[in-house]
């Protein structure tokens, strides 16, 4: 009875148990299934700055819009330049979102006129007047820049241009408040004539001075012990300096070599000696380079200069039909053929019309005709300068004419003026001397007219078959089996003594962030750094990680958080400093004993010499034949005139001088002009400083790691 009592009494309060149980277990069961979070970060969450949140798609976005502004540029996107574009890209969001906040607590606004102002005619935007400049003259190209906003409003140009262009407005308005916030802070820098005068006085003041001094050198190491003490008293006086800015790691690892060994070198040899045969036979070339290589390039004529240094005297010189190699470059084994060689001209003079797309809508069609409409009266003999000026898109040249300058064989413009496209300077080569042609580029339809053919050089058509140097799987498993069996062995305790065990040396990785990419010595480490910010302090790597041709195995060795970082995490590093201390304090009790008498008596005593000095001025206070010494220098500066001083520490030694007088300069005649170069000074140090600030003040939840 008491039992069935007992239940009936609590039956709700059971039954509201495990119904909330299973409720909650459905919907953790419903979160996992679907990838969503429950009680982890949302999964588009790359950082909460100030309790906003910064969605990964929208930082994606614009760290895709760096990387193709990079390779636009001709340069390969390599594992360091994804590194620097993630951060670059990151700051760069960071910092806007932070002068946003500020700029909508200030109520900055870019009013309709003003917006007009920025992208009308009149006054456009420097952004603009950059964008739509002549690429030749540097000249913003007023009717190009009227033709383009023609095409955009005349609702032909594609969705993909549309926004563009919206885009690059609205980062015009946000460029613009930016400029506004800056102003309203720059603009409460100040400097009166003090200022001017202590700027000019320190830059022209000149003090006569001697000194003798007890370099740190002179007690050796070995005979300096250290302290808790010691450690403490230089800690609690730099404690600033250990600031860290963000979550940081510090780790230990040894890399066990996989590269090539000389047995997989002669196979690679070997294979690339029958390809070698096998290409002096083929009646294919281009073929059989498409098929072997590892390398796709198109085949070419190339003029001297311009192919591998290994070749370039060779295939100059050789017949039609020969074979170089196998050579090794740039870690693979290559053959090359002479396929063709040929001479043409040196350099072509054209001029040229340019007919582009949005003078007529968009239209192709269009274009095409009008071009070839413009030849038939160049044809039927109008003045080709004449049309020039009148129909040609590009400006630049049609004030002269339609004429450029001369250009090689590759495209290639005299004197630093730049290169053309290849649809281009091709055509103009085939062309005749005297003709008008037409030929389609990237930016429209081209009238050109071939003035003048010179010289005559020489090209070749080289094919090359390449074959990577790569390890073969025998040495692999060797450098792999050796990891295995390193990484077996440890304990959170023995890194160090098992890697002299094998022969060893471990390298140090330190202060390394979340979204680092590489490690000294290895390019692309994200495994091992996401695995370092998943450890803790002692343990080690759950695995042996490959990165390129190494084989990593790693220990952590410490977690800096961000903040002021604690005594024990910074000892290791503050070592030499705190030794210095130590033997400050030691050779400024060598000079206190000495004290007393003129400053060749106190060198006499401690066994140094005196060291005359003048012309040194405080805002550059390096002592001739050492180096800067800021405290010593500004003691100087601050001593009366034959006083004998105390010992002061200093980065080289500790000094005693005297000062024997100072030369002061002509009195400041222009406050007005030093008052300037003071603010110009602060106004070239207040953004950053601005910024910094802003990043200072801010909480910042960083989830990058988690995405990259």
């Amino acid at each position: 009875m008491g039992i069935m009592g007992f239940l009936r009494e609590r039956m709700g309060k059971i039954l509201a148990f495990f119904i909330g149980f299973a409720l909650l277990a459905f919907i953790v069961s419903e979160v996992v299934r679907s990838g969503g979070s429950f009680f982890r970060d949302d999964s588009n969450e790359l950082a909460v700055v100030n309790g906003e949140k910064v969605p990964y798609d929208k930082f994606n976005e614009k760290l895709e819009q760096a990387s193709a502004q990079f390779k636009q540029q001709g340069q390969s996107i390599s594992p360091q330049i994804t590194s620097y574009l993630q951060e670059n890209t990151w700051n760069q969001v960071l910092s806007q979102l932070l002068l946003t906040k500020e700029i909508e607590k200030l109520g900055l606004v870019v009013g309709d006129d003003e917006m007009n102002v920025m992208i009308g005619d009149n006054n456009p935007d420097p952004q603009i007047v950059r964008q739509f400049s002549d690429p030749q003259t540097g000249q913003f190209d007023r009717s190009r820049y009227d033709q383009f906003k023609a095409y955009i409003k005349s609702g032909k140009a594609g969705p993909e241009q549309v926004k563009a262009w919206g885009d690059f407005v609205i980062d015009l308005i946000e460029a613009k408040k930016a400029t506004k916030y800056m102003s309203l802070v720059t603009n409460g820098l100040y400097a009166n004539s003090l200022d001017a005068t202590d700027d000019y006085e320190a830059k022209n003041k000149l003090v006569k001075f001697k000194y003798t001094m007890l370099d740190y050198a002179s007690i050796p190491d070995a005979k300096v012990t250290l302290t808790d003490a010691d450690y403490s008293a230089y800690y609690d006086a730099h404690k600033n300096e250990f600031k860290n800015p963000q979550d940081t790691r510090n780790f230990e690892y040894v890399s066990f070599n996989a590269a090539p060994s000389k047995e997989d070198s002669t196979a690679a040899k070997l294979q690339a000696e029958k390809l070698a045969a096998d290409f002096k036979a083929s009646t294919n070339d281009s073929l059989f380079v498409q098929i072997n290589a590892e390398t796709k390039a198109p085949l070419t004529f190339q003029r001297k200069g311009s192919i591998s240094p290994k070749l370039d005297t060779t295939m100059f010189n050789a017949a039609k039909g020969f074979v170089y190699g196998p050579y090794l470059e740039n870690g693979s084994y290559k053959v090359a053929k002479l396929i063709d060689a040929k001479t043409t001209f040196d350099s072509v003079k054209t001029k040229h019309i340019l007919i582009d797309l949005a003078s007529v809508g968009g239209s192709d069609e269009k274009a095409k005709a009008k071009a070839d409409s413009i030849k038939k009266l160049i044809d039927g003999g109008k003045p080709f300068a004449d049309l020039a000026k009148t129909f040609s898109a590009d400006k630049g040249s049609a004030e002269k004419g339609g004429d450029i300058p001369s250009f090689d064989a590759n495209g290639n413009m005299g004197g630093g003026q730049g290169s053309l496209v290849p649809e281009y300077y091709n055509a103009a080569f085939k062309a005749a001397k005297g003709s008008v042609i037409v030929a389609k580029s990237q930016f429209g339809y081209h009238i050109i007219k071939v003035e003048d053919q010179k010289g005559s050089v020489k090209l070749v058509k080289v094919g090359i078959v390449d074959k990577p140097l790569t390890a073969s799987s025998k040495t692999q498993t060797i450098a792999y089996s050796n990891a295995q069996k390193f990484l077996a062995s440890l304990t959170p305790d023995n890194f160090e003594a098992e890697a002299r065990k094998e022969g060893l040396k471990p390298r140090t990785a330190e202060d390394v962030t979340a979204v680092a990419s590489g490690l000294p010595g290895l390019d692309n480490a994200r495994e091992i750094v996401r695995w370092a910010y998943k450890a803790d302090v002692g343990d080690i790597s759950d695995k042996v990680y490959q990165v390129g041709d190494q084989y990593i195995v790693a220990r952590l060795t410490a977690i800096k958080p961000k903040g002021i970082l604690p005594l024990e995490a910074v000892k290791k590093q503050i070592e030499p400093a705190v030794r210095v201390a130590v033997k400050a304090k030691q050779l400024q009790a060598k000079f206190e004993s000495a004290m007393g008498g003129s400053i060749e008596q106190v060198a006499q005593k401690v066994g140094g010499k005196v060291t005359p000095v003048e012309n040194v001025v405080f805002a550059n206070p390096i002592i001739p034949g050492l180096s800067a010494e800021y405290k010593v220098i500004g003691s100087v500066f601050g001593s009366a005139v034959n006083k004998v001083s105390k010992p002061i520490d200093g980065t080289q030694g500790v000094y005693v001088f005297v000062v024997d007088g100072f030369t002061n300069p002509p009195v400041l005649s222009n406050a007005i002009k030093q008052k300037e170069q003071v603010i110009q000074a602060m106004l070239q140090r207040s953004q950053g400083m601005l910024i910094e600030a802003l990043k200072d003040n801010a909480t910042v939840k960083d989830n990058r790691a988690k995405f990259f």
